[in-house]
């Protein structure tokens, strides 16, 4: 785990807190308050939210997954700039990355900037490849998303043969 810090899931308590981190990383982007619960009131159901917490309880971090039939969509991760680099990010995914394992997603959908070589260098690490482009997604700053997939194992469920 990343360096002194332990995630857990979002609570309503951290929207605001969530929403002023949001702010600094994408300040071009940033959802709203409103679209943070809105994405926190899915939870359990269709949503997974976790934040990275320091032990003085600084919210460093955060993350999303939706879940819905066999595909799961990364919503959003964020890590504050100075604690870039401490393993909070792939902590992070790998949450949401086994949260979409234990919903029996076959594959986990995300975009990323494509002005972003970091993040993407980190998703590759972790087995996305690219499936596509979304032209000027990103608005107002006019940037490309690309879209990337990993694939997930399935577990066998049953008896399987030679097991008598």
């Amino acid at each position: 785990m990343a360096t002194g810090v332990v995630l857990r899931a979002m609570t309503s308590r951290d929207l605001a807190d969530v929403h002023l981190l949001e702010q600094a990383l994408f300040p071009d982007d940033a959802w709203s308050p409103q679209m943070l619960a809105d994405e926190l009131a899915g939870q359990p159901a269709t949503r997974h939210y976790v934040v990275a917490e320091e032990p003085g309880g600084d919210i460093v971090g955060y993350a999303g997954l939706a879940a819905a039939g066999s595909q799961a969509d990364v919503q959003t991760i964020g890590v504050r700039a100075d604690r870039r680099g401490a393993g909070i990010g792939a902590a992070l995914l790998t949450e949401l990355i086994d949260e979409a394992s234990r919903r029996n997603a076959e594959a986990v959908f995300l975009e990323v900037r494509a002005d972003n070589p970091a993040a993407r260098r980190l998703y590759e690490r972790f087995g996305f490849f690219e499936v596509g482009v979304r032209k000027r997604y990103y608005q107002p700053a006019d940037v490309d998303a690309v879209v990337m997939c990993r694939r997930l194992e399935r577990r066998p469920v049953g008896f399987t043969r030679g097991n008598g």
